[in-house]
């Protein structure tokens, strides 16, 4: 693989191999150096297929597939495999067969599933909440883009949450280190990317959080698939903004499942989809957001914005950052 000096790596070949494990740019930059050859492969196995395939990678698997023997055995190893990787796959294999455990769209059983309606401004917030209310030992977060998983860690960092991230702007090593902290509790939070975090497999961890939805569904098992495994049991976290909520209904869609609605917490807002249009009125004031300090220079405050009026007969709403 990438991101590393490649001298053991060099080294381990020239002693020789049974099986080759490897991440297809470094592969053809090894091959292209003279120091293998793939003639005498056997077999060929693409693991995690539709996401190699999907994300820039085909020229270079189809490079590689010229530099095997024709006559091997190839296998294509994916938790899911949309239509369009099919096709793609298609035209790789000859007459494939396809060999399936368990439909795409399902998900552990072993893992409750639980969603949060929120304003996307109290992510942060409630994301604080869960972790001094659920007992949560150790957490992986799941971010859409690379910016948006520095920005979680930095917030946790300032409400004194040890927290990592690993994304593709991190190094081989960095991202290494990061997964080896998470995995011996010395970091509390890791923050993850999809493509980063696929094949992560960290011995009983019990709750991940789907900070951002996926914009496609078949993802969302990826992602809650990291808990929840050898018949282990596992909670699945995911917040939902107002924009979002399509998001949801496809994932529900696609596991023909309605996921549990968590509507108790103090960031919930006024209403949310395929339910009654607002919610229950509170007996008790919802809980306020962590106050943080502001220098006296600043003229910057958090915003404020009102969920709905209390019973009391009072002026004042009640005010969620």
């Amino acid at each position: 693989f990438g991101g590393v000096s490649q001298s053991s790596q060099v080294d381990t070949l020239k002693r020789g191999i049974d099986i080759l494990i490897a991440t297809p740019g470094r592969l053809l930059d090894l091959i292209g150096q003279g120091f293998f050859n793939l003639k005498t492969f056997d077999f060929f196995v693409l693991y995690e297929a539709d996401r190699i395939l999907d994300i820039g990678f085909v020229n270079d698997v189809k490079k590689i597939i010229t530099k095997i023997p024709e006559k091997r055995q190839s296998l294509f190893f994916s938790a899911t495999m949309p239509p369009s990787i099919m096709e793609l796959a298609h035209s790789i294999l000859k007459n494939p067969s396809r060999v399936e455990v368990t439909p795409e769209s399902t998900t552990a059983e072993s893992v409750q599933q639980k969603v949060f309606f929120v304003e996307k401004n109290n992510k942060r917030f409630l994301l604080e909440y869960i972790l001094e209310q659920e007992n949560v030992e150790r957490l992986l977060v799941f971010t859409k883009t690379k910016h948006g998983a520095n920005k979680v860690v930095k917030n946790l960092e300032v409400a004194g949450i040890r927290a990592e991230a690993i994304h593709g702007n991190k190094s081989q090593v960095a991202r290494q280190n990061a997964l080896a902290n998470f995995k011996n509790h010395k970091t509390r939070v890791l923050v993850a990317t999809d493509i980063a975090a696929r094949g992560i497999d960290i011995d009983d961890l019990a709750h991940v959080v789907n900070y951002e939805l996926p914009n496609v569904p078949e993802t969302y098992v990826h992602r809650i698939g990291r808990t929840g495994r050898a018949g282990a049991s596992g909670v699945a976290f995911s917040f939902c903004d107002q924009d979002e909520w399509s998001l949801l209904k496809d994932i529900q869609k696609l596991i023909n499942f309605n996921i549990d609605i968590m509507d108790t917490h103090p960031y919930t807002p006024g209403k949310y989809p395929d339910t009654k249009s607002m919610i229950t009125e509170r007996k008790q004031e919802l809980r306020k957001p962590i106050q943080r300090n502001y220098s006296q220079q600043s003229s910057t405050k958090p915003k404020t914005r009102k969920w709905f009026k209390p019973k009391q007969k009072s002026t004042n709403s009640v005010a969620g950052n």
